[in-house]
């Protein structure tokens, strides 16, 4: 069974794709990005944006009725790997051990020309 998960806690999908997908004892949440859902605009600068996307991670994390504890699989993408040591510490003040797994990959541009987008997978049992 494939059921969407959508939140107005967390930015809108600005394409053809949900927020998240739950698929079974996993849900898939979409890459997410510094937009402030209140706002709808980009937050500035790598620290506030890395906080906003881990908080729209986690408003999408609770409508699933789940939490960080249950994600086993992040991907980062950043801009810059300059940025990666404030993305980092940030990202670790959401998670506890045992972490989950993780890739971090730098690219040369993310919509809305954002530093940083993240997306999870969560396993539900």
């Amino acid at each position: 069974m494939v059921k969407e998960i959508h939140t107005e806690n967390a930015p809108a999908a600005i394409g053809p794709y949900s927020q998240a997908i739950q698929a079974g004892d996993f849900i898939y949440i979409s890459g997410q990005i510094g937009i402030n859902p209140s706002t709808g605009e980009v937050v500035d600068g790598i620290e506030a944006q890395t906080k906003q996307v881990l908080e729209n991670l986690k408003a999408i994390l609770a409508k699933s009725g789940v939490s960080f504890s249950q994600v086993v699989k992040f991907t980062i993408y950043l801009t810059s790997m300059d940025d990666f040591a404030k993305v980092n510490d940030i990202y670790g003040g959401y998670l506890q051990e045992p972490y989950p797994a993780r890739a971090t990959v730098e690219v040369s541009r993310l919509p809305k020309n954002v530093l940083v987008e993240m997306d999870a997978v969560v396993y539900t049992k």
